[in-house]
């Protein structure tokens, strides 16, 4: 990345920037010039939202969720245990997703990723051992994981350490389509392949 006149704090902001999903080096750069012609309005706010939200943020030792207390909202909610609905999710963007479609007052467990061999990915890297703990809590274990290859191997291996168990697996409907991906699906295709979920 070729260096700006900046100074090293701005080109240091710059290469932070960059690193984020979705920016580049070209994108930083943009990001970096609008944060510093924005500086009261938008690069002090920031700033110490970002100081705040480094002491606060929490992931739930319940559910895997993001949060600023463990157990996080979600799980500390007695309603949402009533419905006796798990659905089970790759990453935290997947429960969000799920969450702005308003598919109801259920629970989450998120695995923090999916079993991938070739990435060195195992069992023991997964959240799946505490998911094995928590399922006999729940009538119905949803698998809302993404359809991809590493996806369906991961909810094959999970039906498998869930069998005999007593509890219901089922898996999101077609809507979701094949490669697809959670968090990039609008509310309305989330919603509708919770309610059309078919035994997994």
């Amino acid at each position: 990345m070729a260096n700006t006149s900046g100074g090293p704090e701005i080109e240091q902001l710059i290469q932070l920037l960059s690193r984020l999903p979705g920016l580049g080096p070209r994108s930083g750069r943009r990001a970096v010039l609008h944060l510093i012609k924005k500086k009261e309005q938008l690069m002090i706010p920031l700033a110490a939202a970002l100081d705040r939200a480094v002491d606060a943020v929490k992931v739930c030792q319940t559910c895997g969720n993001i949060d600023t207390i463990s157990p996080c909202t979600i799980c500390a909610d007695p309603r949402r245990a009533e419905t006796g609905l798990l659905i089970v999710v790759e990453d935290v963007a997947d429960l969000w997703a799920l969450e702005r479609a308003g598919i109801g007052m259920v629970r989450y467990h998120v695995l923090g990723g999916v079993l991938s061999p070739l990435d060195g990915v195992g069992p023991d890297d997964l959240s799946i051992d505490q998911l094995i703990r928590r399922a006999p809590d729940y009538s119905e274990v949803v698998l809302g994981i993404n359809a991809t290859v590493e996806g369906q191997t991961t909810a094959h291996y999970i039906t498998d350490r869930l069998a005999g168990n007593g509890v219901t697996i089922t898996r999101l409907a077609h809507g979701v389509p094949v490669g697809g991906e959670l968090d990039y699906l609008d509310e309305g295709t989330l919603s509708q392949a919770l309610k059309a979920r078919t035994r997994f």
